[in-house]
């Protein structure tokens, strides 16, 4: 399952662990192409690390705290330090390739 983290989660959500954070917006196209291949990773991983969406329209401060340029940016927290960052539509088995380093 997918989390969804505003700025009143964020820190609780990803201090621990390893956290996939898919930074997205409504109107944008690309965003709506990862939503099924996010969910369908966060279903493959279960409760090996936390797969989460922020809507950068509704959240700018976090979307600023990490420089996001673009959307689709997805980056990959480890006990809540970041540690690797995409940038447009990846495939599911890029996600695994990158998150499996912090795992």
């Amino acid at each position: 399952m997918t989390v969804v983290i505003n700025k009143d989660n964020f820190e609780e959500t990803t201090k621990s662990g390893v956290t996939l954070i898919d930074f997205w917006a409504e109107w944008c196209g690309p965003c709506q192409q990862m939503l099924p291949i996010l969910d369908q990773f966060s279903t493959e991983m279960g409760d090996k690390m936390t797969v989460a969406k922020v809507n950068v329209d509704e959240n700018p401060e976090l979307a600023g705290q990490f420089r996001v340029m673009s959307i689709p940016t997805i980056i990959v927290l480890k006990d809540g330090e970041m540690v690797d960052q995409m940038v447009g539509v990846q495939s599911a088995e890029k996600l695994n390739e990158v998150c499996a380093k912090y795992l």
